[in-house]
């Protein structure tokens, strides 16, 4: 991945509402936001676009997201990554955040068919190697 061309995009960016009830309906507009941005980035010839979102462990939420994507000849890897109740509270409480430690996504299960990396006692570059691993044995079968 280091030698390619990618684009990430966080779904988050799309949402202007409450990020923890999935049931607000003015969501449903971030959702097309996200599909006309991973449409666009899925047209413009990156070699990788990685898109992350929590809400689509949802089945109906990452299917009318994929659903509205309008670009051809792309593939889903789905990564869910997780962790212990104790390491989030500890990535909270280090990036000083003086909200409640929410548990509300850590305890959906996963999407399925994704992958799942547990992140406890792991560096950002055991992870992303971890998900290189993923997409490459992905990619080339």
């Amino acid at each position: 991945m280091n030698n390619s061309t990618n684009r990430d995009f966080d779904g988050d960016w799309a949402w202007c509402v409450n990020p923890f009830s999935v049931d607000d309906p003015r969501l449903r507009n971030g959702d097309k936001t996200m599909s006309f941005s991973l449409s666009t980035y899925l047209n413009s010839s990156f070699d990788y676009v990685f898109f992350s979102s929590v809400v689509v462990v949802d089945k109906t939420i990452r299917e009318a997201i994929l659903k509205d994507i309008t670009a051809k000849d792309y593939s889903v890897i789905g990564i869910t990554l997780t962790c212990s109740e104790e390491t989030l509270r500890e990535r909270h409480k280090k990036r000083g955040d003086a909200n409640e430690c929410s548990f509300f996504w850590l305890h959906l299960k996963p999407y399925e068919g994704d992958y799942v990396i547990n992140t406890d006692n792991k560096s950002v570059q055991q992870i992303v190697d971890e998900i290189k691993v993923i997409v490459d044995s992905e990619i080339n079968g």
